[in-house]
């Protein structure tokens, strides 16, 4: 199962990307329609997302998230020659830009737009880059005509997906291993409706699960309060607190690489009510008890051949040498460090900065989606894998 970005673009093709998205569903995988206001004058984007069986992303980037594949189906001429110089004025075209994976066009147009050498150029730098086209074939065209531009059906548009996604992939040192990864934040119960969390949406952990998948590793996530969609094809186990969390990491202790993403709460109130507590005017006073040292309890037990990784929110300079000391202290391979100071990256944000921490160096990996940020970490994964 793959995640796909379907953009569709203003044609009269662009009813035949129902069927596609028909198709892509069919065969498991998970479609996001990107769809442009121009492709909005045929078909609603509505129609695609229902097709597709799933909901417009709350979030303010959802074509930017990491996708195995893309594809452009109704491709007009328009956006082809936007796609080969870079432009990035609309979703489709922002979420081509920042794509780093397979891409596959389905132009659909006039003969002799089609025909033309600005057309054809703009199609050869794109197939330079990597782009597979599907078509177009000869057909009746919308106008009237006859000729070269009507687009692929979307059975050889659907044929071509699966020949790309069944290709075997770069060699990865996490292909076949076990992965635990655990994101979002816990929270831990004041009464029976009330809680102390924290900020962390989850987003830096599920980017790091997709990537670590990716990859071909058998991942676990464990999910603490996600505000985000776990991927797809990925086993989710709910972490609600600090104690379910412990309960479950340490249960897969003996995987071969263990991320802990998630905002571990330090404190839990000591004495929980089972029950509502009413509003009064009395002070509320709470006695709160340090919760267990998950990720110091797995450096502890973990086996040389072993990666562990933790993440330190923490503020400025002295956060920094905080995370230096955590990484030494909890006998932690690596430790990323991101400072939640700032409100443009870490908590509840697209994107992320860091400085991966360990025994060979600091490696600062500057502002990026979380995604980048995530392959970057896996990166430093791997290396130390190789030298284990």
């Amino acid at each position: 199962m793959a995640r796909i970005l379907l953009g569709v673009t203003g044609g009269i093709a662009a009813y035949k990307a129902c069927t596609l998205v028909r198709l892509l569903v069919r065969a498991g995988h998970d479609v996001y329609p990107v769809v442009t206001a121009a492709a909005e004058r045929f078909v609603t984007a509505e129609t695609y997302f229902a097709l597709a069986r799933t909901s417009p992303s709350a979030g303010a980037y959802p074509h930017l998230e990491r996708a195995d594949l893309l594809v452009v189906a109704p491709l007009t001429a328009n956006t082809l020659a936007r796609l080969a110089h870079g432009l990035a004025d609309d979703v489709l075209t922002e979420a081509a830009l920042a794509h780093t994976g397979p891409v596959v066009a389905a132009p659909a147009m006039n003969v002799r737009m089609w025909e033309h050498p600005a057309t054809q150029e703009n199609a050869a730098v794109l197939r330079a880059r990597g782009v597979v086209f599907v078509g177009p074939v000869e057909g009746d065209l919308a106008e009237g005509e006859v000729g070269v531009g009507r687009m692929a059906e979307p059975e050889a548009i659907a044929a071509a997906v699966e020949e790309i996604l069944s290709r075997e992939p770069e060699p990865s040192l996490l292909r076949g291993r076990r992965v635990v990864v655990s994101a979002g934040g816990t929270r831990e119960p004041l009464d029976a409706v009330r809680f102390l969390g924290n900020r962390s949406s989850g987003r830096m952990g599920v980017a790091l699960a997709e990537e670590a998948r990716r990859r071909g590793a058998e991942v676990t996530l464990l999910a603490a309060n996600l505000a985000v969609a776990p991927p797809v094809g990925i086993a989710v186990v709910d972490t609600p607190a600090a104690a379910d969390l412990e309960r479950e990491a340490l249960a897969r202790a003996d995987a071969d690489v263990i991320v802990m993403a998630a905002a571990v709460a330090d404190y839990r109130p000591g004495e929980p009510l089972d029950a509502k507590r009413p509003k009064e005017r009395a002070p509320w006073t709470l006695e709160l008890e340090p919760t267990s040292d998950v990720l110091g309890a797995l450096g502890a037990g973990r086996r040389p051949d072993q990666v562990l990784v933790g993440f330190a929110a923490e503020i400025g300079e002295r956060g920094l040498e905080r995370a230096r000391e955590k990484r030494l202290a909890k006998s932690a391979d690596l430790v990323v460090f991101n400072d939640v100071s700032r409100a443009d990256i870490g908590f509840d944000a697209s994107d992320n900065e860091v400085v991966v921490l360990s025994e060979a160096g600091e490696r600062h990996v500057g502002k990026a989606p979380k995604r980048e940020i995530a392959a970057a970490v896996l990166d430093e994964v791997e290396r130390l894998l190789s030298e284990r």
